[in-house]
């Protein structure tokens, strides 16, 4: 590991600190005393990618060598995580393509002929054929494309097979493909730990009658936290219906794990603490501080998705489901989990520009809200950094700009459904059904580049424990309206939003600034 993960204590005379704030950054200097929380430097990279994928396929755990799985005539489905993932997207040669060319020579040594290669999607947006390409490779996609290599398509009435429904009634519906598949093979990147094990197939190959089983408000209130699985109603659900889905399909997992390098060179200031900026750093971060305050915001939008990050894997491992996985969170701790003493009354977090849900996209206010509610503030195991009835601030100009073709179903629930309410549980009762079953959505989801139209309201539900735990949220530098319509408050910097934090939690708090990006989690003792 290049650099452990740092803690330090703001002095007097302890530099401004740099917050991420959508495609621009925020500047401001802290209070004495505030605690800032720095991720750990990348872990080293396995020293042969190619011969770590060889090794896994050929000792996997609790299961036979994958060789020994296949034979001629099978029904072989490969299914792959979407571009959700990595973030910022991996530079060329992405770690799918490396996996699946490994597993498609295996698959060719035996004769198989009858391959599927399906992105899995679940409710998000069709992959386009770049962004597939980016992912596989040329090789890969002039193989198969289309017509073996494809989206998962949640609304295909002939695409998908219930297989029944777990002790709790919830529905198991998977993709017809994989039930009639001699063989699955799921490729993952694990990201964070909330991914990969039984959640892969039973979000990204399921339909929405099975996902709203899982992504309800109440199921993700008492998910503590979304980044700790064993302590998630999330995932004891999804485990229910693995448990099912495997008595019926054989399931060959293959999950690697990234470091966190993220940015190239020449945005390194995303990674460095402040006090360990040189003078080329320091220039480099405020000539990018000026131009994103004054260019148009199209200009620095651009330059920001245009991010390739060179992420390395750090860790492969193939097999069963369950023991896998376990392998891949003990990895993914290993490069994230940060040990911290105490909770803090105010937490502070910059909200970057890009997000699971807005890859080649525009973060609009509803994702804003996801991202800091949801992924960012879930941020840990064991409890919040944040004290119970604590307050959250993050950084980002939360303006209502919409992707038209990605988020058609995010517009019409902002102009429609958020005037009237952003009670999360008064939403779902009365206007998720009604998205979800929409004709035009579904036509949007399946035949453009839309998401389903039940995925605002899952990104909305990503709230419910930081809505349940916090005594306020704060958006540092909002859209007025915006933050209003989304239930948040907001301020124009960081010391007024610290100064309405004190109506909630006192007349001197303790404060906390988790420096993210790269993205860490935290371990409260």
């Amino acid at each position: 590991m290049s650099r452990p993960s740092q803690t330090v204590y703001l002095e007097r005379t302890s530099p401004p600190m740099m917050f991420n704030a959508g495609d621009g950054f925020h500047y401001e200097r802290l209070p004495e005393g505030t605690r800032v929380i720095y991720a750990p430097g990348p872990v080293d990279p396995l020293p042969d990618e190619n011969v770590a994928i060889e090794r896994a396929l050929l000792e996997p755990l609790e299961m036979e060598p994958l060789h020994e799985l296949l034979f001629p005539g099978m029904k072989l489905t490969i299914a792959f995580d979407d571009l959700s993932l990595p973030l910022p997207p991996m530079q060329k040669p992405d770690i799918r393509q490396l996996v699946i060319e490994k597993v498609l020579e295996k698959a060719y040594a035996k004769g198989v002929e009858d391959i599927h290669l399906i992105a899995a999607l679940g409710l998000h947006r069709r992959m386009t054929e770049a962004e597939l390409e980016h992912c596989l490779g040329r090789k890969i996609m002039r193989s198969f494309y289309p017509d073996r290599l494809y989206n998962y398509d949640a609304e295909d009435p002939e695409g998908n097979v219930k297989l029944g429904e777990t002790e709790e009634g919830e529905d198991v519906t998977v993709s017809r493909r994989v039930v009639e598949s001699d063989l699955l093979v799921y490729v993952n990147i694990n990201y964070i730990p909330m991914d990969g094990g039984h959640k892969s197939v039973h979000t990204g190959l399921s339909p929405y009658s099975s996902i709203r089983h899982h992504h309800t408000p109440g199921t993700l209130e008492h998910t503590r936290s979304l980044m700790d699985p064993h302590n998630s109603a999330l995932h004891a659900s999804v485990e229910r219906m693995g448990r099912l889905f495997e008595e019926h399909v054989k399931v060959f997992h293959i999950e690697t794990t990234l470091n966190n390098a993220a940015f190239p060179p020449v945005f390194d200031f995303m990674e460095k603490p402040e006090h360990e900026w040189g003078p080329i750093t320091r220039a480099n971060f405020l000539v990018n501080h000026a131009a994103t305050r004054k260019l148009p915001n199209a200009i620095p939008h651009r330059i920001f998705h245009s991010i390739k990050a060179p992420h390395r894997m750090t860790s492969i491992q193939a097999g069963a489901t369950v023991p896998v996985h376990e392998r891949t969170l003990e990895n993914c701790h290993r490069q994230q989990l940060v040990h911290v003493e105490g909770q803090a009354d105010v937490l502070l977090l910059g909200v970057p520009y890009l997000g699971p849900y807005n890859v080649n996209s525009i973060m609009n206010p509803l994702l804003v809200y996801n991202m800091l509610l949801g992924y960012l503030f879930n941020l840990y195991r064991g409890r919040p950094l944040v004290r119970k009835g604590g307050v959250l601030i993050g950084t980002h100009p939360m303006t209502p700009d919409f992707h038209p073709v990605h988020h058609p179903s995010y517009i019409d629930l902002y102009n429609q459904v958020l005037p009237e309410t952003n009670d999360i549980y008064e939403i779902a009762r009365r206007y998720e059904e009604q998205y979800a079953r929409d004709p035009w959505y579904r036509t949007l989801y399946r035949h453009s580049h839309a998401y389903h139209g039940a995925h605002p309201f899952t990104v909305l539900y990503w709230a419910a424990h930081a809505l349940d735990h916090l005594g306020d949220a704060i958006v540092v530098g909002a859209d007025p309206e915006a933050a209003s319509r989304m239930g948040l408050k907001r301020a124009d910097s960081i010391a007024e939003a610290l100064e309405m934090a004190k109506d909630t939690v006192g007349p001197s708090p303790e404060i906390t600034y988790m420096h993210v990006p790269p993205l860490f989690m935290c371990e409260v003792s």
